[in-house]
């Protein structure tokens, strides 16, 4: 049935105004299920008032009664997690495991911005110098904004959100036009659980609507989650416009093999890795680096027929490991790195290019590919893929594994898997890059840490999630105080410490 998605301006549903609308694909039978709204520089600007009105009430609002708040919706989404799952799944095209794994993710972040009164706790120093004290605050900024990417609709939104709205801040989202559906139901969750009225506002459009959260002064400050181009931008026109601006971008992740790794355990890690949610994950694992070619040969043979055999099918379908592209338009961009991965002279063991499911023939499905003897001079290594590839690159040392990620221009995510303690210490510290797994493929923190990467896969000075959050959506104050009993008559020197 064909729906359409409009606004969620000042705590109800706003229809469109532009008369622009996105068609809303369900990417399993490559067919348009509904379509959304394009928000108007008008419409994004009633957002924008709207969370601008709201700020002094909801800044003034008790932490505690703010934490509540939290709590409650932390509650409604445990409720509502399959339906939420659900969205994701038809309109991404995640299999449905993934799915609400991703939810859960986010719900993570929501139960620790419910301990936002412990978390804005300031800073205090009695009788730093004879009858006076210091303390500290964290203050509210005021309308923040979130641009949230189409790959994780439900745990990005629930990344910012929460803890902008936790720390005093109204806010406006505006989320990834080809699955807006999820972000739509978590605003009406919020309002289930007694958020009031106008303190989040969910408008969806294109870039006109980015553009204006951007540009407009009323916002203080901006997150946003997506590629390194757009990420580029959105950080120098966020702070050209006196923002503050948190900007994560792309990633090309690497997974060091050494030649003591147990590969049964690695081949499971790289399948996950690679090929959950069809390789659209900025943490996901596109280069697999080893140091052996003995250790190589085996692992390729090991990986070709797993590759082969992946359970690619529709996204709702509790048997599928790995569900569509998001559109046709992502699938040929894929398919056209494939294809320059090729030419390149990457040797193809596994081929998902030509894959068709029976009775989805339309669907955007790919199957995953797996490149041996990659160069790292090729464009295809170079750049993000975003989709079911996996490059095995064969270093001849471990110095030359180590140094790959580091010289690369990406530094969001690497891991390595070996028994040896001292090499994984020693690569953990000196390899630049943000996020490190040890043995783990996927190394995503856990909500009380903070998730960032380095180079060109992040832009701004805080990271996302964890207290890194908390200084992001506050700004903080500083108070010298003095009762005094008796005048002391007038001090022209600089104050010191008596």
């Amino acid at each position: 049935m064909a729906y359409d998605v409009n606004h969620f301006i000042g705590g109800k549903m706003v229809e469109g105004k532009s008369g622009r609308f996105g068609d809303i694909y369900n990417p399993s039978i490559g067919e348009v299920q509904g379509r959304v709204a394009l928000a108007s520089k008008a419409e994004v600007e009633a957002a924008i008032a709207t969370a601008e009105g709201m700020f002094p009430e909801w800044s003034s609002t008790s932490v505690v009664t703010r934490g509540r708040i939290i709590q409650k919706f932390l509650q409604l989404l445990y409720a509502n997690i399959d339906e939420l799952a659900e969205l994701v799944s038809r309109e991404h095209g995640k299999v449905i495991t993934d799915a609400k794994g991703s939810v859960q993710r986010g719900i993570e972040v929501v139960e620790f911005a419910c301990g936002i009164p412990h978390l804005l706790k300031g800073e205090y120093s009695d009788n730093v110098s004879t009858g006076v004290d210091i303390y500290s605050m964290r203050k509210a900024l005021g309308v923040c904004a979130g641009i949230t990417p189409f790959n994780f609709p439900a745990m990005i939104p629930m990344w910012m959100a929460p803890m902008a709205i936790a720390c005093g801040n109204t806010f406006v989202m505006k989320p990834s036009e080809k699955d807006p559906s999820c972000p739509m139901r978590i605003a009406e969750i919020f309002k289930e659980a007694g958020l009031p009225d106008g303190v989040l506002n969910v408008v969806n459009g294109d870039k006109e609507a980015v553009d204006t959260l951007l540009t407009d002064p009323r916002v203080k400050a901006v997150s946003f989650v997506g590629s390194t181009p757009i990420a580029r931008y959105v950080y120098a026109t966020a702070t050209a416009h006196g923002k503050r601006c948190q900007a994560m971008g792309g990633a090309k992740n690497h997974m060091i093999i050494m030649p003591d790794a147990d590969l049964d355990l690695v081949t499971d890690a790289l399948m996950g890795a690679a090929y959950g949610s069809a390789g659209e994950r900025c943490m996901a694992i596109s280069v697999g680096v080893t140091t052996d070619d003995r250790v190589a040969d085996k692992l390729v043979n090991m990986l070709k027929p797993r590759v082969e055999t992946l359970k690619v099918g529709y996204s709702l379908d509790p048997a599928s490991e790995m569900g569509p592209l998001v559109t046709r338009e992502h699938w040929n961009k894929v398919k056209g790195y494939i294809d320059l991965g090729e030419q390149e002279g990457a040797e193809v063991v596994v081929d998902g290019r030509d894959l068709k499911l029976q009775g989805y023939e339309n669907g955007f499905f790919m199957g995953g590919t797996l490149f041996d003897k990659v160069n790292t001079e090729s464009r295809a290594y170079k750049e993000e893929i975003f989709g079911p590839t996996l490059q095995i690159v064969r270093a001849k040392s471990a110095d030359e594994a180590f140094r790959l990620p580091t010289i690369h221009e990406y530094g969001n995510g690497t891991s390595i898997f070996t028994q040896n303690g001292h090499a994984a210490r020693s690569y953990a510290d000196k390899v630049e890059v943000g996020m490190v797994g040890i043995n783990i493929p996927i190394p995503v923190p856990l909500a009380f840490h903070t998730f960032g990467g380095w180079k060109n896969s992040a832009f701004g000075d805080h990271n996302t999630m964890g207290m890194q959050a908390v200084h992001f959506y506050t700004k903080i104050k500083t108070v010298t105080t003095r009762w005094p009993t008796q005048r002391t008559g007038a001090e022209f020197d600089l104050p010191t410490l008596k």
